[in-house]
């Protein structure tokens, strides 16, 4: 099965996720062009090699080139999603983002989705960031998408609302039942949309079952941290089944408190005689300080 897998250590934002999806093979070229379906101007998209501790990666910027006060509405989002020629898929896969961060904000402020106004994630660069997501994701056709604990940072986040503790409470809202950590890092390490994008894409969160990597790919986030690099890893590989050696078995015991010890033979006959695959006692001290027995059978499944 194809899967990728997201190694959140220092966390998730849009351009963090755009620059791993570069840095994993997606062609700039192409991601430009499924981009300017949009429709949508006043925009440019700025890719560039960066580093992190000394590992290397892509930084994203999604720069704006006209300056706008749009504070937008869930159906002006789906106009121009809706309104663009990108693929069925694309359009829908991101408008179940922007639902999904449509739904967060309206429990945290109790307000109908179709109320909630787009802020920051209503601006140029967060319909880029996610546009960009589903255009990615539908591009490397994963069968499964493998999440890792999530770093959610720590301090306050300045935000349209003022200053609010990390996490901003819609991305406290969309990493409900997602394994998630704090304190890593002294600043916001995910934020809505890319809790978001996890939220949508996620399909395992904390597996631990085995993947053969093919490629992996680094999104530089746009700070820094002393000691931990502020980085996105996402790789694309192959689950591994791996075989099991020997078999299933059951183990079942039984205490037995004052029984004529002459019976052990004729037990342990008649379980092996029934099909068991093994018989043995053991001694113990039971309550009071009385001696006991535990017979244990072991037998097929």
């Amino acid at each position: 099965m194809k899967v990728l897998c997201y190694d959140c250590f220092s966390g998730i934002s849009g351009d963090m996720n755009l620059g791993a999806m570069l840095d994993l093979g997606i062609e700039l070229s192409y991601l430009k062009g499924e981009l300017e379906k949009l429709n949508l101007g006043g925009w440019e998209l700025i890719a560039e090699k960066s580093q992190r501790h000394g590992i290397s990666g892509t930084k994203v910027t999604v720069r704006q080139t006209a300056h706008e006060h749009a504070h937008r509405h869930l159906s002006d989002i789906q106009k121009i999603i809706n309104g663009s020629s990108l693929p069925d898929e694309v359009k829908g896969l991101s408008m179940k983002i922007f639902r999904k961060i449509a739904e967060a904000e309206a429990k945290v402020h109790g307000i109908p989705v179709d109320e909630v106004h787009f802020h920051e994630v209503g601006a140029i660069d967060s319909i880029v960031d996610i546009t960009g997501a589903a255009i990615c994701f539908a591009a490397l056709k994963p069968e499964a998408v493998f999440v890792s604990e999530i770093e959610l940072g720590s301090g306050f986040v300045k935000c349209d609302h003022g200053n609010l503790p990390v996490p901003a409470p819609a991305t406290a809202e969309l990493v409900r039942d997602m394994p998630v950590r704090t304190g890593g890092v002294g600043f916001e390490a995910t934020t809505p949309t890319g809790a978001a994008i996890l939220s949508v894409l996620g399909t395992e969160f904390g597996s631990t079952q085995a993947v053969k990597i093919s490629r992996t790919g680094y999104g530089v986030g746009h700070k820094d941290h002393p000691e931990i690099p502020n980085l996105l890893r996402v790789s694309l590989g192959e689950t591994v089944s791996l075989s099991a050696t020997g078999h299933k078995a059951l183990l079942i015991e039984s205490n037995i408190d004052d029984m004529n010890p002459e019976f052990y033979d004729h037990v342990s006959e008649r379980l092996f005689k029934a099909g068991a695959s093994d018989v043995y006692f053991s001694q113990i001290i039971m309550k009071k300080g009385r001696p006991g027995v535990i017979l244990k059978v072991i037998c097929e499944t």
